[in-house]
């Protein structure tokens, strides 16, 4: 006797002589028994977004520990090394300047006398012809490592420091990968928020600029890994139609932890004890092993098929739902069958040629791994970029800093409203071109037009935002199912290269042009708008699982 039953997208019906054994996954059970979004996602997104509050912290804390601090040459004729007043009615007898606010940082005039005359420091005393650097400094204030580490007009050992640390996150990718997949998601993240909280705290105590250093470099191999896990946790508890919006709330609440670290530095402005403000409240995450619950996937990819079960059972108790038993003996069933499959599928891959010699063989992809590094290099270039500067702006550097983080939040949401609408490639492309354009506004703007110059850097920050969700949607739909994850990983990877650079521009600018960076950034944003145009458009069409199908995208919407 044949069996026939119709089937939903989400399942799929075995025959096995007279009965027939439903296949089922997580999606499904989500959508149809213990909710998409209930009271248990919802707690978990609480949780995960104070981790990203606090990684945001931790991402960022170096734009104000390591800020520029205004000097001025130590004038030994007029003043003694205990000198006191950073702007003394003579200043610019002794040093380059345009008035009694804005004068040379590195440099003084030569003396000409070895008299000295700390009463009125006449200009008689110094060869307005000839300038030499500073052989010692005064410091405006004492905020940050600059003046405890005197680097003093020494840009590129200050900017260093965000390099290494980013250089950090890099190692940081396979050590979370590692603890994630042996002792689970909840682990590694644990251990990694815990990791930020201690190693941080520590470098209160840093005595030396290779101390600090290393502190910083730690901190971000062993403990920058917490986002990536908290999103992880939170996606796959969360139902497919809600992942979008949970995606955005996570990048809004970075941005919001960007805003409250900066509200944080400008009540708080030393930078030790702005230091233990930011890390002592990060220990509350030891608690997260014991309030946050394992990722079901991992798990069921484990054969844990109880603790999976004891897990979905809560979750459909807090939701107010109810699980069957029926679904649970199915989802066991499907994920013995995903792992054979699995099995299968990597054993045939052993037969097939290594994937750069697929890449190769198929032209349009291997166009897509060429140009996708560039808009990521050029996204976290630009987007890590206009923060660290921001804080160089005339203004308030709190203020600056501020405005310019929560201009990324309604980028994000933008975004997200409009792929859907008009596609992936007009909102990429013209989120590329308006931070080109608003970058090259501010180059030629007045420094008189403070207004008018922060309201075009925000909107470009806010492009750039719109470019950090919508490359993440649009590279992976330009692949197929079965090498997604590698080529996404690669072009991300890639992506870690602006990340990298972005912190040495305020050095790039004080070395060569006070606005190389903001050229760069025009630079950059331009050339991946125009590469944009040469890869297909994805919305509405089905995402791809060959090589060949993904070569099609394009040519033929099918949907």
């Amino acid at each position: 006797m044949t069996v026939k039953q119709k089937h939903s997208p989400r399942s799929s019906g075995v025959e096995d002589g007279k009965t027939l054994v439903q296949r089922i996954d997580l999606d499904t059970i989500l959508v149809e028994e213990i909710g998409q979004f209930g009271w248990y996602q919802f707690r978990t997104l609480l949780l995960a977004v104070l981790m990203v509050i606090f990684a945001a912290w931790a991402a960022s804390e170096y734009v104000f520990t390591t800020a520029r601090i205004s000097t001025r040459c130590l004038i030994p004729e007029c003043e003694g090394e205990d000198a006191i007043d950073f702007s003394p009615p003579w200043i610019l007898n002794a040093v380059p300047g345009s008035s009694s606010g804005s004068f040379d940082s590195c440099q003084r005039f030569a003396n000409v006398s070895a008299l000295t005359r700390p009463d009125t420091c006449p200009a008689s005393l110094f060869d307005r012809q000839r300038v030499v650097e500073c052989e010692e400094f005064v410091y405006q204030n004492t905020d940050t490592i600059v003046y405890d580490y005197g680097l003093a007009c020494d840009e590129w050992r200050r900017t260093l420091i965000g390099s290494v640390r980013t250089f950090g996150t890099l190692l940081a990718l396979p050590i979370t990968g590692y603890v994630s997949d042996r002792w689970g998601r909840r682990a590694a993240l644990t251990i990694n928020a815990v990791n930020t909280a201690w190693l941080g705290t520590v470098r209160y105590f840093a005595g030396t600029y290779v101390g600090f250093l290393i502190s910083e470099v730690a901190e971000a191999t062993f403990g920058s890994g917490g986002f990536s896990c908290a999103y992880i946790l939170l996606m796959e508890l969360v139902g497919p139609k809600y992942r979008v919006a949970a995606g955005a709330t996570m990048n809004t609440f970075f941005s919001i932890g960007q805003i409250t670290m900066g509200l944080i530095a400008w009540a708080v402005p030393n930078w030790k004890s702005f230091t233990l403000a930011l890390y002592i409240p990060q220990f509350v995450t030891i608690s997260y092993f014991w309030i946050m619950s394992e990722s079901i996937r991992w798990y069921m990819s484990k054969g844990r098929y109880d603790d999976a079960e004891t897990v979905l059972k809560n979750v459909a108790r807090v939701n107010k739902k109810e699980l069957s038993e029926k679904s649970i003996h199915a989802l066991k069933q499907s994920a013995e069958e995903e792992k054979v499959r699995q099995a299968a599928e990597q054993a045939e891959r052993l037969k097939e040629p290594w994937l750069i010699v697929l890449v190769f063989r198929h032209k349009r992809i291997l166009l897509r791994c060429l140009v996708s590094p560039v808009w990521w290099i050029t996204n976290t270039f630009i987007y890590y970029g206009m923060s660290i500067n921001s804080v160089n702006m005339s203004g308030n550097r709190y203020v600056n800093y501020i405005a310019v983080s929560a201009a990324e939040i309604p980028g994000y949401w933008t975004a997200v409203l409009l792929m859907g609408k008009i596609g992936r490639k007009p909102v990429l492309a013209g989120a590329f071109w308006v931070c080109a354009a608003c970058q090259i506004g501010y180059i030629f703007m007045p420094e008189d037009f403070y207004a008018v110059s922060l309201t075009l850097y925000l909107i470009g920050k806010y492009s750039i935002a719109m470019v950090m969700t919508s490359v993440y949607v649009y590279t992976a739909e330009l692949y197929p199912t079965r090498y997604r994850h590698s080529l996404f990983a690669f072009s991300s990877m890639m992506g870690r290269i602006g990340s990298i650079v972005a912190p040495l521009t305020p050095a790039f600018g004080a070395a060569v042009w006070e606005d190389l960076p903001f050229a760069l950034f025009a630079g950059f944003a331009l050339l991946s708008g125009i590469l944009v145009l040469i890869t297909p458009e994805t919305l509405g069409t089905k995402l791809p699982d060959t090589m060949e199908e993904a070569e099609q995208i394009g040519k033929k919407q099918s949907t």
